[in-house]
């Protein structure tokens, strides 16, 4: 008989033992279970604290969720007075460097007028939700926090789990065409004056930035990072400009219409304050967030104003769509903010009706 090795007897050894042996062998060395998701605790405001009145036919609540980097995220959570049973529910966060407090929570409140339960977010790093370094953003933590809002709504005994959509403002708007792509449980998803954030981190406003001009970039970016780990702190954008420069483009004092003014200034919005962090562009130059759009499955419904300095790019991304459950709407005359408040121009029955519809089509899972 030929001789067995050292190696090959423990290797014998090891897989002869008898169930309770293998236990006492390994239990030493398998740690005591933990929990996965231990939230934070979030300090949450209870007073009515909306840049809009609050609507009488509507329920307000606050909760709270996880996403999948362990961050907890706050929420508004809006539902029809009265309403019973297991409803269609949407999630809404945006705009870029807004809190829900303004423009998510005027969508999700007239959601909820219309029969929807739904919930308008803080993204993570914003806001009273949690994460540290605070107001950063993230090609994947960001688009990850729609996907999480969903685990949310799926989990409870009032939403209808084959009735689910998200509806991104700005550039959540890109976040929430992003998470479509990945997550086929998202029924349906709107999206409003859309923001591409890596298109126009890397190539500027109307794709003005030459590859010079981008390496240019990288090399402010990445000194900004040094001094920034050397400070301990990160520094800031400054958030929308105030005041406007008298050469500012129209846009430009657009926003500072709604940001910097009563109109929709809020004390823990980032564009209404110190903005958010200078060195958020880094990862977006690299990751291009609408790569796989094209192969969106679900209902989608883009909405831009004819004015909008952005109507670009709703109008790019729309091309790629694929299958007849895609539509784009150009609303005349409005611009890019007047989708934020402007309730004469959003048309919320429109949006209403683009979900029932949506819910009502069988899932497509292939084509």
């Amino acid at each position: 008989m030929k001789k067995m090795s050292l190696h090959a007897w423990l290797l014998l050894s090891a897989v002869s033992l008898t169930p309770a042996a293998a236990r006492t062998a390994c239990e030493a060395d398998i740690p005591e279970p933990v929990k996965t998701y231990d939230m934070e605790t979030l300090e949450l405001t209870r007073e009515w604290d909306k840049t809009f009145p609050q609507s009488d036919k509507v329920e307000h609540s606050k909760i709270t969720f996880h996403n999948r980097y362990g961050i907890t995220l706050a929420a508004d959570l809006y539902k029809p007075r009265g309403a019973e049973g297991r409803l269609a529910a949407i999630a809404v966060c945006g705009p870029y460097g807004a809190v829900k407090e303004q423009v998510s929570g005027l969508y999700a409140q007239s959601l909820a007028e219309r029969g929807f339960l739904a919930i308008a977010f803080d993204p993570s790093f914003c806001g009273e939700s949690g994460g540290t370094p605070r107001n950063l953003t993230s090609p994947e933590i960001s688009t990850d926090d729609f996907s999480a809002a969903v685990d949310c709504l799926l989990t409870r005994d009032d939403v209808d789990s084959l009735r689910v959509g998200i509806c991104g403002i700005c550039g959540w708007g890109g976040f929430a065409l992003n998470a479509a792509a990945i997550d086929p449980r998202i029924r349906a998803t709107v999206t409003s004056t859309m923001y591409d954030m890596s298109r126009v981190s890397a190539n500027g406003y109307f794709d003005a930035m030459t590859p010079d001009d981008r390496q240019a970039l990288r090399v402010r970016l990445n000194e900004q990072r040094l001094k920034d780990y050397r400070s301990g702190v990160g520094e800031r954008d400054g958030g929308v400009v105030d005041p406007v420069p008298e050469d500012a483009p129209l846009f430009v004092r657009q926003y500072h219409d709604y940001y910097k003014t009563s109109r929709g200034y809020h004390h823990r919005s980032p564009n209404s304050n110190d903005g958010l962090l200078r060195t958020n562009a880094l990862a977006f130059v690299n990751m291009p967030l609408l790569t796989y759009i094209g192969e969106i499955r679900s209902a989608v419904l883009m909405l831009h104003g004819s004015e909008a300095h952005s109507r670009y790019f709703s109008e790019d991304a729309f091309k790629r769509l694929k299958g007849d459950n895609k539509h784009l709407v150009i609303i005349p005359g409005a611009c890019h903010v007047d989708l934020y408040d402007n309730l004469k121009v959003i048309p919320f029955d429109r949006i209403a009706s683009f979900y029932r519809e949506a819910f009502d089509q069988p899932a497509v899972q292939e084509q």
